[in-house]
C-alpha cells in the first residue's frame, strides 16, 4: 500500500512537472494561468488532468479540438511515480527520502528542458541543489552534502576554464595561420566554452546526492552513456553534434544512487 501511495503522489507531482517543463522556458507563470489546451487555449477540466489515465482515456487527443497529446505528459507522469516509487521502497516514506526524490524530479525537469530547448534553467538547478542537500538524515549530514556540493562545483569549474582555455587556444593557432594586414588586430577566433554553467550546477546535485567516490563514478557512467549517441552523431552538422549532457548526468546519477551499496562494496574491496 505504501509503495501505491508513493507512485500515486509521484505521478500527480509529475503531472505539474509538466507544466513546469512547457512554461519556464518561455518565462511563463507556472501557478496563476490554469492549464489549458496548446492548441485551442480552452481550459481543461478537472478530470483532464487526472495523471497517465486521462491521457489513455482521450486517447491521446484533446477533448475540444482533436489535437494530438504529446507523449510527454504521461511519460513524466509515469517517470516521477517510479522515482517515488523506487526510493519509497529503499527509504521508506519519509521526509528526507520525499527531499531527495523532489531533487530528481529537479534533475528529470531539467533533463527534458535541455533535451528539448538545449538549456538548463537555473531556478530549477537551484532547487535540485537544495533537495539535495537537505535531504539528509541528520544536520551533520546537511553539512557534509553541502561540503561536497561545493567541491563538484568548484572541480567542474576549474575544468571548465582550463578545457575553454585550451579550446579557444586551438582557434587561435588556427587564426593566426591566416592573419592579414587587415585582420592583425582583431579577434578572428571565437571564444569556445567546453562546459555550461548548468552542468557545473549539476555536478553540485550530484555530489551532494552522492557523495565524492559514487559522483566520480556516476560522472564516468553518463560519459559511458552517452558515447554511443556521440557516435551516432560524428558526420552531422556541428549544431545537431551539441548533444544535451544533462540528461545522461540525471540517468547515471539515479542509477548510482539505487546502486550505492554493491558500488561502495565493490570500490572497497578492489581499491
Amino acid at each position: 500500500m505504501e509503495l501505491l501511495i508513493a507512485f500515486v503522489l509521484g505521478a500527480v507531482i509529475g503531472s505539474f512537472l509538466n507544466v513546469v517543463i512547457l512554461r519556464i522556458p518561455k518565462d511563463e507563470s507556472i501557478i496563476f494561468v490554469a492549464s489549458h489546451c496548446p492548441s485551442c487555449s480552452n481550459t481543461l477540466k478537472p478530470w483532464h488532468n487526472i495523471p497517465i489515465i486521462s491521457w489513455l482515456l482521450l486517447r491521446g487527443k484533446c477533448s475540444f479540438c482533436q489535437a494530438k497529446i504529446s507523449a510527454q505528459y504521461p511519460t513524466i507522469e509515469i517517470l516521477s511515480g517510479a522515482v517515488f516509487l523506487l526510493l519509497a521502497n529503499k527509504f521508506g516514506l519519509n521526509f528526507p527520502a520525499l527531499l531527495i526524490a523532489f531533487s530528481f524530479l529537479m534533475l528529470l525537469a531539467l533533463s527534458m528542458i535541455d533535451f528539448r530547448y538545449k538549456m538548463v534553467p537555473d531556478s530549477l538547478n537551484l532547487l535540485a541543489m537544495l533537495f539535495a542537500i537537505l535531504g539528509a538524515w541528520s544536520l551533520s549530514g546537511i553539512a557534509n552534502n553541502f561540503q561536497n556540493a561545493l567541491l563538484f562545483a568548484g572541480a567542474f569549474t576549474l575544468l571548465r576554464f582550463a578545457m575553454s582555455y585550451l579550446l579557444t587556444s586551438s582557434a587561435q593557432r588556427e587564426a593566426n595561420k591566416t592573419i592579414t594586414s587587415w585582420t592583425k588586430n582583431y579577434h578572428t577566433y571565437p571564444f569556445i566554452e567546453a562546459m555550461g554553467e548548468g552542468d557545473i550546477m549539476v555536478a553540485a546535485t550530484m555530489g551532494a546526492l552522492l557523495g565524492v567516490p559514487l559522483t566520480l563514478v556516476a560522472i564516468f557512467l553518463s560519459a559511458v552513456l552517452a558515447l554511443p549517441v556521440m557516435l551516432l552523431l560524428m558526420n552531422r552538422s556541428k549544431e545537431d553534434q551539441r548533444v544535451p549532457y544533462v540528461p545522461f548526468l540525471t540517468i547515471a546519477t539515479f542509477i548510482v544512487y539505487m546502486f550505492d551499496s554493491p558500488i561502495l562494496a565493490y570500490l572497497k574491496a578492489n581499491y
